[in-house]
């Protein structure tokens, strides 16, 4: 088994995710450092993706590309790697092998499917703002860029219905499926390129998309009604001022920020 990491500059960080979740759609990890951002791919020899792709769009912005091979027991210590998080001291976003909580609604998500196990800090961002803006009454929600469902399926526990989860990867949607599955919510799934064409909104949607792509949702709702309530997320914070100014070009006004490292999620509101 072999690691492939791929570090890059913090303001570099933005791009080369949106390009790993194109060419690893099977999840990766993150870790920051002081200069750096490192993302890691496993795989065996031969069958890990070629970065030509992600080199030619970053230029200068690749700091190391670094192969390893790793330990026989690196399945345990991948496991090692996930553990479970209370957020918003209401969701319970755990792998399988641990415990649910009594307290808190349990969301179940095995990391390896899909980018999105609730661990990053843009996921849970998200999550904190479904928590707050969680009314009791349901109504529907629209979640673009649904990853391994997590943010959909949450939403679900907290109260949302109709859930419709929207993703270009079928290697995505596959997983929401199973993980909704797994939960025991209803997702309504569909594969979608928010590059090309925006799918119809709930009253409330969620986006954990990278900065390029919620330009693109932006562009769609100026071109149709605004939602209610628009959560997104993915964003490293030096884009965040740049975003909040495209949405509201849109007819959107931003109501919160909330940071977490070098990362921001905006909530907005009519204007």
């Amino acid at each position: 088994m072999i690691r492939l990491a791929i570090r890059c500059r913090p303001e570099q960080a933005d791009l080369v995710l949106g390009e790993l979740a194109v060419l690893a759609p099977n999840g990766f990890e993150e870790e920051h450092g002081p200069d750096y951002v490192e993302y890691a791919i496993y795989g065996a020899e031969g069958e890990l993706p070629d970065l030509g792709r992600l080199e030619a769009a970053t230029g200068e912005g690749l700091v190391e590309v670094d192969a390893t091979e790793v330990p026989d027991d690196w399945a345990d210590r991948w496991k090692d790697f996930h553990k479970p998080l209370l957020i918003s001291d209401r969701v319970w976003v755990r792998p399988s092998w641990f415990e649910a909580r009594e307290d808190a609604i349990d969301v179940v998500i095995d990391p390896g499917h899909a980018f999105g196990t609730g661990a990053h800090a843009t996921t849970r961002m998200c999550i904190e703002a479904l928590v707050e803006h969680r009314d009791g009454h349901g109504g529907a929600l629209t979640d673009l860029g649904t990853g391994s469902g997590v943010l959909a399926i949450a939403a679900a526990k907290l109260g949302w219905s109709p859930v419709s989860a929207f993703d270009h990867e079928p290697a995505a949607l596959r997983a929401s499926a199973e993980n909704a599955t797994a939960n025991g919510v209803e997702l309504e799934l569909a594969r979608v390129n928010l590059r090309e064409e925006l799918p119809p909104l709930a009253p409330t949607v969620v986006a954990n998309l990278t900065a390029p792509l919620l330009r693109h949702v932006a562009e769609g709702i100026a071109n149709g009604e605004p939602p209610s309530r628009l959560i997104c997320s993915g964003l490293l914070e030096t884009e965040a001022d740049s975003i909040s100014e495209a949405f509201s070009g849109a007819g959107l006004r931003e109501s919160r920020r909330r940071s977490d490292g070098d990362w921001a999620s905006i909530s907005f509101a009519p204007a």
